[in-house]
C-alpha cells in the first residue's frame, strides 16, 4: 500500500460519512427535488408488483405513471423482464423498451 506524502490525519483518504454531512447531502436533495421519493403505502406497492407480474404472465398491456424529476411521465406497453434483485422491469412497446425501476412507479393500470 503507498501511503501519500504530506497525510498526517487518520481520516485522511477515509470513506467514511458523518451524520451531519449525510444530513446536508439529504436537504441539498430535497431542495433540488421539493416531492421527494415517491410515498407509497404497502397495499399500493403491492398492486404494482402484482401487476407487473400479472403484466409480464399474460402480455397485458399496461399503462404506466412514473416520477421523473418534479413530473409525471406516462408510458404503455408490455413487462417482458422482471429483475428483482434491482428491483427494474423492462416495459417493451413496438421495438423500443426501457428499463424502469419500480420505485419510480407512481401508478399503474391496465391499459
Amino acid at each position: 500500500m503507498v501511503k501519500r506524502a504530506g497525510t498526517g490525519s487518520p481520516w485522511d483518504g477515509s470513506r467514511m460519512m458523518l451524520p451531519e454531512h449525510k444530513l446536508e447531502i439529504f436537504k441539498t436533495m430535497l431542495e433540488t427535488d421539493p416531492s421527494g421519493p415517491p410515498v407509497t403505502d404497502e397495499t399500493k406497492l403491492e398492486e404494482i408488483e402484482r401487476m407487473l407480474g400479472m403484466s409480464l404472465r399474460t402480455h397485458a398491456r399496461i399503462r404506466v405513471v412514473l416520477r421523473d424529476g418534479g413530473h409525471q411521465k406516462t408510458l404503455s406497453g408490455f413487462v417482458t423482464s422482471i429483475h428483482t434483485h434491482s428491483r427494474e422491469v423492462k416495459l417493451q412497446w413496438r421495438e423500443d423498451y426501457r428499463w424502469i425501476s419500480v420505485d419510480s412507479i407512481v401508478e399503474i393500470t391496465p391499459a
